[in-house]
């Protein structure tokens, strides 16, 4: 396949993760086997979800794994909305990672489409 480093959302979810890490260290303490364990886990999830994918040897499995990624960085967004709203992070960093999920997410589908696009290109070739 190709080096995950190299693909521009990859680089956006790791982007992403440092932020999530960063903004979740200053969360109550009784959140952090809770909101803190579970934001981290959604947010590492992405990139590294993309990275495994790139590391298989079919588009089907690169398929897989994208769409994981996709449903991870759903996920995230809810969870930063509920930060919001119990106050743990306020409104300006809010829009920022809502923003940046939703950069992410756009590119995620994008990648997916041109993927799904090529794989049925293929397979019609072959038949």
């Amino acid at each position: 396949m190709q080096d995950y480093r190299k693909m521009r959302v990859w680089g956006k979810a790791h982007e992403l993760t440092i932020l999530i890490y960063k903004a979740t260290s200053n969360f109550p303490s009784t959140e952090t086997f809770g909101l803190v364990s579970q934001m981290r886990r959604a947010a590492y999830s992405i990139p590294m979800n993309i990275a495994e994918g790139c590391g298989r040897g079919s588009n089907a499995d690169f398929l897989r794994f994208l769409y994981m990624a996709l449903g991870s960085s759903h996920e995230i967004e809810y969870q930063i909305l509920l930060a919001k709203d119990l106050s743990y992070i306020d409104e300006l960093l809010h829009q920022d990672l809502y923003a940046r999920i939703g950069e992410i997410k756009a590119m995620l589908i994008a990648l997916l489409n041109t993927i799904k696009r090529s794989s049925d290109g293929q397979k019609t070739t072959k038949r």
